[in-house]
């Protein structure tokens, strides 16, 4: 028997649920106040995928892969498939609730003569996700932004904003700060403006819905094309093209894990945090469904979508519907909104994951992104340095726009490797940690298990192919060259200075003859 089924998971022969006495049974005391509750999170993981802004930014893909079918069918599919992978990280997160995630899970789950290094790769996988997707997520905005500016034309049919570069950058930049500011200064009111967020969700896509149904001045497509139309435009064979399209839902559900980072801040996450995982799918679900049935049913001419130079389909499909700028750039604002939002909660997810990761003394300079700001409750270091780096990479948009680009995919490739590894973890321990976990799979645990690894192989391939063909030097896809990159790097820190000096997280009981690492202070000993 490996060394850690030996050590008992906290919930075990524990029936509270209460998050400071989990915690200190994990080895860490509680520094994060708890506001949270079940709905608090599930309106947060709503936020975090911001439906219908996550399927607006993207639904190029889908269109170019096949159009219809692909929207509606790949968003449902994908969506059942992460309904697997939310339940399956949800059992595993009732058993180790705690800020540290998946990253924590790998290491508590491995066998002993390979925790460290799994979870070391896994916590790099997961904090890089955490900030490229924030990342992109700020510059989709951006360019979401600028498209909805320019459903208002000149004289002569051009667009109003004819951003340049910099200009783009500086508007990147603002969006940046802005979600960070409302983050740090704004943290014990973040749960009323994620219930806020999920109501003004529903009112805009109410909004959307019967505001273009009714008007639909550019006429409304039959129920057969709008549920079944097939046209593939993206060079790729029909089964293939429909897998790249799928890219679409598997980028607005990519932040299905990331909630899990907020486990200190939630009354008892043992519950509330896997519920809240579960629910936020099937909300997601029925959400983007009302948003994009709808925009298919008033589809404007595909070729002429897929030739935008925006890339940015929606202000022109809602401006096409309702005829006007003026009545466009109406239904547009609650999206523009709601993207704003979405910074904010990926801000803050993908803070507090750096900030754990710091904690175990992971990350070079722990000493400094592991403080708590003491007025402001909340890793305020750690938030800048995910900032400043963001800010960093976003310089890359003025060498390679197509290259920057790759930050978006490498973000979903990231997030999904750090789910799969403590779900392919526990697999391989026959499920043994997670019996009589607070939210427990029974039976359906395998399956979704099973179900959440297979995505997880086909995802991130697809994560690495260019959207169409032929592939150019300008089309390509760099995604998998910075993943690759980025995991050499990891394992190269690793094993130049993690290898000696990182211990993993302060657990005790493990049977290994190994000391509490150097960076954790006043750890609570275990009974």
């Amino acid at each position: 028997m490996s060394a850690n089924l030996e050590a008992a998971p906290p919930h075990v022969g524990n029936e509270s649920d209460d998050g400071d006495g989990l915690l200190a049974a994990m080895g860490y005391k509680a520094e994060l106040v708890r506001r949270r509750s079940t709905w608090h999170v599930a309106f947060m993981s709503f936020v975090l995928a911001s439906i219908p802004y996550g399927l607006a930014t993207t639904l190029y893909y889908p269109l170019q892969g096949g159009g219809p079918v692909v929207v509606v069918w790949g968003w449902l599919l994908v969506s059942l498939i992460i309904l697997c992978v939310a339940a399956s990280l949800g059992e595993i997160t009732s058993v180790y609730p705690t800020a540290g995630g998946v990253y924590y899970q790998t290491f508590m789950l491995a066998p002993a003569k390979f925790r460290r290094v799994a979870a070391y790769i896994c916590g790099w996988a997961y904090v890089v996700g955490n900030i490229t997707i924030t990342l992109a997520v700020q510059f989709g905005t951006t360019l979401f932004f600028v498209a909805c500016v320019n459903v208002f034309k000149t004289e002569d049919g051009e667009d109003i904003w004819n951003a340049s570069s910099y200009q783009v950058f500086l508007t990147f930049l603002a969006i940046t700060l802005l979600c960070n500011a409302i983050s740090a200064f704004g943290n014990r009111w973040l749960h009323l403006l994620d219930t806020f967020a999920i109501f003004w969700t529903f009112a805009a896509l109410i909004a959307i819905l019967v505001t273009i149904l009714t008007v639909a001045k550019g006429g409304r497509r039959s129920a057969s094309f709008a549920l079944g139309g097939f046209e593939v435009t993206s060079g790729w064979p029909a089964g293939w093209s429909f897998c790249v399209g799928l890219l679409h839902a598997a980028y607005a559900t990519s932040s299905t894990g990331m909630v899990i980072s907020m486990c200190e801040e939630v009354e008892r996450p043992a519950t509330q945090v896997p519920k809240a995982m579960v629910i936020t799918i099937i909300i997601n679900t029925f959400g983007g469904l009302l948003f994009l049935v709808p925009l298919m049913f008033v589809l404007p001419d595909l070729a002429e979508l897929i030739a935008l130079p925006s890339g940015q389909p929606v202000p022109t499909i809602i401006k096409s519907a309702v005829g006007s700028s003026g009545g466009a750039i109406g239904l547009l604002l609650p999206l523009m909104v709601l993207a704003i939002l979405c910074g904010v909660a990926c801000t803050t997810a993908a803070s507090r994951c750096t900030w754990a990761f710091a904690r175990d003394g992971a990350i070079p300079g722990s000493k400094w992104w592991k403080q708590v700001h003491p007025t402001l409750d909340l890793p305020l270091n750690a938030m800048m340095l995910s900032m400043v780096i963001q800010i960093v990479l976003g310089v890359i948009y003025f060498g390679s726009y197509t290259a920057f680009m790759a930050f978006s995919g490498v973000g979903v490739i990231s997030l999904t490797v750090s789910y799969a590894t403590p779900i392919a973890v526990s697999m391989l321990e026959g499920r043994a940690h997670v019996k009589g976990a607070k939210f427990p799979l029974g039976k359906l645990g395998w399956v979704c298990n099973g179900i959440a690894i297979g995505w997880s192989i086909l995802a991130v391939p697809l994560f690495c192919m260019p959207a169409y063909l032929p592939v150019t030097a300008a089309t390509v896809n760099y995604a998998p060259v910075v993943f690759v990159g980025f995991t050499v790097i990891s394992f190269a820190w690793y094993a130049a200075w993690g290898r000696k000096n990182y211990l993993g997280p302060p657990t005790e009981g493990l049977n290994e003859e190994q000391s509490q690492p150097k960076n954790f202070v006043d750890a609570p000993k275990k009974d």
